[in-house]
């Protein structure tokens, strides 16, 4: 019998040593990889059981030639870099890891918020400048005042509205996908695109990446915001058309936004965001502690294990059981 084999894709990555033994103990050997070569993969992956992936982009003329993979698993919550057609017509599950830094990504939302809601950056700033009485690029609002809105009711998107609602923010979402009774059950206020758009003082961006949601923030949807209003990405980099949200800022359209995520990564040297001084820039980092990391690598190395075992899988996205 062939060993079994376990591929982990990604830069600079190397896999726990908690993930490691979990799959020490199903007789794997893991080799890791970091190139984005679609050659160099197959040539590595072929023969493997399994992958679990970074941030590879994963399509069609990789999974084609897999001979045995038995299950690829996206370390992280959304998985637009996995080719999921292709992987169902193998009959090969995709898998992600949707929970393990929930508390982490609305943590930093709400962070975001409440520094940009009360200017602290400009606050600081004046302070080390020696300007006792600055000028504020707009007004200090009281936050029992102002609503919070959600563009995705789901686990994320909770989480960050529970948050909100303990600093006194009134609630609101907007989700197609989800019935109105988890509206009702959590206590929000359930809203349509257009009118949260509207509405929202604070804007907070919790969709996956889909054909539907690529560019869902483009420059005429901002235009539908307030010019009081704050947007907040820590979803993904292509549902903000980031060109037009630099723009915005610098024409004050909208009053300020907080970004964690960007179409291209790292951000560009030269891109306008850069430049605006009404934006905070995280480097992808909203998910990151000492706990999520180890949560990751467990949760995934889990899933292998039980799909090199043949059990069923925990968090299939593309409809292979």
């Amino acid at each position: 019998m062939p060993e079994t084999k376990v591929v982990v894709i990604g830069r600079n990555f190397m896999l726990s040593d908690e993930a490691s033994a979990i799959l020490a103990r199903e007789g794997a050997r893991v080799v890791h990889v970091d190139s984005e070569d679609p050659d160099r993969l197959v040539a590595v992956c072929r023969d493997a059981d399994a992958l679990l992936v970074v941030l590879t982009a994963i399509r069609a003329q990789v999974i084609d030639r897999l001979d045995r993979c038995r299950a690829i698993v996206r370390m992280g919550v959304g998985y637009d870099n996995m080719d999921l057609e292709a992987a169902r017509a193998r009959g090969i599950p995709i898998c992600n890891v949707p929970d393990y830094c929930t508390n982490e990504v609305a943590d930093h939302t709400l962070s975001i918020a409440l520094t940009l809601v009360r200017a602290l950056a400009v606050l600081d700033h004046s302070v080390r400048s020696d300007v006792w009485h600055p000028v504020l690029p707009y007004p200090i609002q009281a936050l029992e005042t102002l609503t919070f809105g959600v563009i995705g009711f789901g686990r994320i998107g909770r989480a960050a509205l529970e948050r909100a609602r303990a600093f006194k923010f009134r609630c609101a979402a907007c989700d197609p996908y989800v019935a109105d009774a988890e509206f009702e059950a959590a206590g929000v206020q359930r809203r349509g695109l257009d009118e949260l758009l509207a509405e929202a003082d604070i804007l907070s961006l919790h969709t996956p990446l889909t054909p539907e949601t690529r560019h869902l923030i483009d420059a005429a949807r901002l235009a539908q915001m307030k010019r009081s209003a704050i947007l907040i990405n820590t979803a993904r980099g292509q549902v903000v058309d980031t060109l037009a949200l630099a723009d915005a800022l610098q024409r004050r359209t909208i009053a300020a936004a907080g970004v964690d995520v960007f179409e291209a990564e790292p951000l560009p040297i030269d891109h306008p965001l850069r430049a605006c001084q009404n934006v905070i820039l995280t480097p992808h980092y909203a998910w990151h502690s000492e706990l999520s990391k180890r949560k990751r690598d467990i949760l995934a190395a889990e899933e292998v294990a039980r799909a090199l075992r043949g059990e069923p899988l925990r968090c299939c996205v593309n409809g292979v059981a």
